[in-house]
């Protein structure tokens, strides 16, 4: 019988006395023979540095083919090493044990040494080079030089020596060798074309025309059609002067089939069962024949809908770009284009695990020029579940947990509809020395959404989108409570209409918004708090809410070749103009207060809000993150405060984190740490808010971040019950609250889990302390924040 010796503590002990003890030790005194250790390189020489997009971009590849990290290397750095290479003195001071303790030491601590053969510089210097000579730096160069350490002949650096030379410019295009067809074809479609005369010479262009050329010709009915099939002869020695002749030709051996169009056949779907078992049965509707297991769980009508290659808007685009005429044959040409946009809207209707199109010839000689079309589909699970749960941390000694369950039923009516509920809440208790039952609070929300993967009211016509539209109605019902003020219950609906005409845009348009706040179970401490401050009351009153919203959103990463993209959103709301429109009909001024909506108050206000967000990725380890947001809200007519749930707050994990959300402004108003609820005042009608958040690798999935956050709300009108609070151009730099702090995140790729703490630097009014570091006492200018996900 075997058993297992477990490691005592006097174990780990004399492991990091072992691992001292290795300080003094030798890094190179075990590598092989005739090896030289890789410290590092040298900073690269380069000559003629060319100041343009495609120069920069060159010597930035260049210098990453010759980059390598050497042992003990700063977040992979290849320049900066950390000083104390431990991973190399375990490797040779245990690599000989074979068990025990030295070798668990080994395994754990110990880092194989980057040998100069393994760098291989030689190799990387030809990498680069070729790189130049891709980008039209033909007589570019690369060189390097070994630099053994002075201390240890073992060990030696590399600098690279890069002389880029001048670049190369295309002089003419030509094609040659192909059809008639295919020629006039690409001639008429010059004037998109990525390589024209006198740009730089560069492969990536080269292969991106390829690529387009290709596309162009498969748009037409060329399904065979690949970009291999195409190759470039470039002559530099017909013309000289650093120019190049560029012809465009077939390869040898392009089989004939590959410039033939062919045409959309008969088309049908195969729909699998839910263990992909194979149809039983079909079904014919408009010419699609529709196969399925068990029993048809979609309705025809709408799988010819997604599936008809006619149906498009913008079908005419490509053919039109090609020179093709407008007759009714051409639209039965194959197309990459419809295709895609197939692929796309399948994909986009959210019900299906699994979809391909298969394109079949009428026979395999292709002596008839058909191809029949059979799409495979699987559908996915008829239910999805999501849990959120979070713990809320608040500097004002509330703490407690929240949660949100979702669940969401798919393919509601047959046509990809999907039915959610939602059930949310948190609970918040009193905690420290003051706390009391009477002071918890809470939220709870129900809501009820169903979305349709089309627009489906105002009817659109027969014809679908050849992007994502989606029509939304949702019913919700909220309450929240506050302990020792009030209760308040809001419920409404709202109907949403999202559009995405590309990758990286999308437009949502919601005509119709309603909400009914009600306030309930008003304590005499609150009506205490309305005397003093008119506005609030005004704000949490009994109010219809009819508003109207538009919003665009432009996500760069989404576009393709963008290496630094940018985030945009931006959002306009208007509330109570229609309705004041009608009363406007029947006689009563636009702008007089004091109407009613079914015998309530109704909102009036024009509200803006834009955020934008930039993240520069610096490596793979190492990147630098900004977001400024900016808002304002107006109201006028029926009243001159916006409700409550519209106004404007900072503060927070996803804000200005060395303050609790709630906590800061308006302007100039001080923040009083003694009553728990000050919170409430805490609001504004303008919002600024700009954050800068430095984020790196520090084990494995575990993240570091150092921030600067820096913002304030403000009052669009002087409010006597908050001093200070409006917006004054003079007074603005100093109202900014200024906070910085550190964070760590542990990322598994689909949950993050993230703790910050911020340290405020400025608060926005006068505590009594001159200067700008105006923070009374250390601890109390603190505020820890856990939170999943990124704040921006």
């Amino acid at each position: 019988m075997k058993t297992t010796r477990r490691l005592r503590p006097i174990h780990y002990i004399y492991a990091c006395l072992c691992l001292c003890l290795l300080g003094g030790c030798s890094t190179t005194r075990r590598l092989p023979e005739g090896e030289t250790l890789y410290i590092g390189q040298r900073p690269t020489l380069v000559d003629n540095p060319q100041p343009t997009p495609l120069g920069e971009t060159a010597l930035e590849e260049a210098e990453a083919a010759l980059a390598k990290a050497p042992n003990n290397s700063l977040l992979g750095s290849p320049y900066v090493r950390i000083p104390f290479p431990l991973g190399l003195w375990v490797w040779n001071g245990f690599h000989h044990y074979r068990r025990g303790l030295g070798r668990w030491i080994y395994d754990k601590f110990g880092a194989e040494p980057v040998l100069l053969s393994a760098v291989n510089p030689a190799i990387r210097s030809q990498a680069a080079q070729n790189l130049l000579h891709d980008y039209g730096y033909l007589r570019g160069t690369v060189s390097y030089d070994v630099l053994p350490s002075a201390r240890d002949s073992l060990k030696a650096r590399v600098r690279y020596h890069i002389h880029m030379g001048l670049p190369y410019f295309i002089d003419s295009v030509a094609y040659q060798g192909f059809t008639p067809r295919t020629e006039r074809i690409f001639r008429l479609a010059r004037r998109r074309s990525l390589i024209s005369p006198g740009e730089q010479f560069n492969v990536p262009d080269l292969d991106g025309e390829r690529q387009r050329l290709s596309n162009l010709l498969r748009n037409v009915g060329c399904y065979y059609f690949r970009p291999d099939y195409l190759t470039y002869q470039a002559d530099t020695a017909l013309l000289g002067g650093r120019r190049v002749a560029m012809r465009l030709v077939p390869v040898e051996g392009m089989p004939p089939a590959a410039e033939r169009p062919f045409r959309i056949g008969r088309k049908s779907v195969w729909l699998l069962g839910k263990n992909g078992e194979a149809p039983t049965d079909s079904v014919t509707y408009r010419g699609l024949t529709i196969h399925y297991h068990d029993r048809l769980r979609v309705r025809p009508r709408m799988l010819h809908r997604w599936t008809d290659y006619q149906s498009f808007r913008a079908k005419r685009q490509v053919e039109d770009s090609a020179g093709i005429s407008r007759q009714r044959s051409a639209a039965s040409l194959y197309s990459l284009y419809r295709q895609t946009r197939v692929q796309e809207r399948l994909a986009n209707v959210g019900i299906f695990k699994y979809t391909e199109i298969q394109y079949t010839p009428r026979d395999s000689a292709l002596t008839v020029d058909t191809l029949d079309v059979r799409i495979v589909a699987a559908l996915d699970k008829p239910y999805d579940a999501e849990l959120d749960f979070n713990i809320k941390m608040k500097s004002n000694n509330q703490t407690g947990p929240g949660a949100s369950f979702t669940l969401t039923k798919n393919n509601v009516f047959g046509g990809g509809e999907k039915w959610g509920v939602e059930l949310k809440g948190s609970y918040e208790w009193q905690t420290g020395r003051d706390r009391s039952s009477a002071m918890n609070s809470y939220e709870l929300g129900l809501a009820t959404s169903l979305t349709f993967p089309r627009v489906v009211f105002p009817r659109m016509g027969g014809n679908e989108y050849d992007f994502p539209a989606t029509t939304t109605f949702r019913l919700y019902v909220d309450q929240v409570s506050r302990a020792r003020y009030y209760k308040l219950l809001a419920f409404g609906g709202n109907a949403t209409y999202d559009f995405q005409p590309s990758a990286g845009v999308k437009h949502s348009f919601t005509p119709f918004r309603l909400t009914f706040n009600v306030l309930r179970d008003p304590t005499d401490e609150f009506r205490q708090l309305q005397e003093d401050n008119p506005a609030l009351y005004v704000s949490l009153r009994d109010q219809f809410i009819p508003a109207m919203e538009y919003s665009f959103t432009l996500d760069g990463s989404q576009r393709p070749g963008r290496r630094r993209p940018v985030w945009w959103q931006t959002t306009l709301t208007s509330a109570g103009n229609v309705t004041s429109l009608v009363y406007g009909a029947f006689g009563q001024p636009f702008g007089r207060q004091g109407k009613k909506l079914l015998g309530v108050p109704f909102a009036q206000f024009v509200k803006l809000n834009t955020e934008a967000r930039y993240n520069h990725r610096l490596d793979k380890n190492q990147s630098l993150a900004a977001r400024l947001a900016l808002g304002v809200i107006w109201s006028y007519g029926n009243a001159t405060t916006a409700p409550y749930t519209e106004q404007f707050y900072i503060g927070g994990a996803n804000s200005v984190r060395a303050f609790a959300a709630r906590n800061v402004g308006p302007g100039g108003y001080p923040a009083d740490r003694h009553d728990t609820y000050a919170f409430i005042n805490h609001v504004g009608d303008i919002r600024l808010e700009a954050n800068l958040e430095y984020r790196f690798r520090l084990i494995s999935d575990l993240h570091g971040a150092v921030f600067l956050d820096a913002g304030n709300v403000w009052l669009m009108r002087p409010d006597p019950a908050r001093p200070g609070g409006e917006f004054r151009l003079k007074d603005f730099a100093r109202q900014i609250a200024l906070g910085t702090g550190v964070g760590v995140r542990y990322d598994l790729g689909f949950l993050v889990f993230r703790l910050d703490w911020g340290i405020a630097l400025h608060e926005p009014y006068d505590t009594g302390k001159r200067g700008y570091y105006n923070i009374r006492r250390f601890m109390d200018s603190t505020a820890l924040h856990f939170a999943i996900g990124y704040p921006f």
